[in-house]
């Protein structure tokens, strides 16, 4: 692989990674529905393993992520954390059935289309 195809593929992991802690926490703690006031929640969020899978996700992707930022520029990697919120989006949509509407549509066109300016002057 090039230079920067490892580092690149594995910044794209880790922004996978990302989305679907946001995703595992979420699912854990949708139940909630906000009931049982700030202690409520937070207890809810201890106990449920799909938040702890949250958790270890971010934390799997905070660690290769160092690794990604010791290869790249940082002026090129970060912009690729703005596909997690495409990704959310989508697996939002699909995944979990939230809404989605047109505008939301173009926002997540227009990041798509920003990191790859982005990225194309690399």
């Amino acid at each position: 692989m090039g230079g920067k195809t490892l580092p690149l593929l594995l910044a794209l992991v880790c922004v996978c990674l990302s989305a679907g802690a946001q995703l595992a926490m979420k699912v854990g703690m949708s139940p909630a529905g906000g009931s049982g006031g700030v202690g409520g929640t937070y207890l809810q969020a201890l106990t449920n393993p799909w938040v702890w899978l949250g958790l270890g996700l971010y934390g799997v992707s905070a660690v290769a992520w160092l690794w990604v930022l010791s290869r790249l520029d940082v002026g090129l990697a970060y912009p690729l954390v703005s596909l997690g919120f495409v990704i959310t989006l989508v697996a939002g949509v699909f995944w979990l059935g939230e809404p989605w509407s047109w505008p939301r549509l173009a926002g997540a066109a227009l990041i798509v289309l920003g990191v790859l300016l982005m990225a194309s002057d690399a």
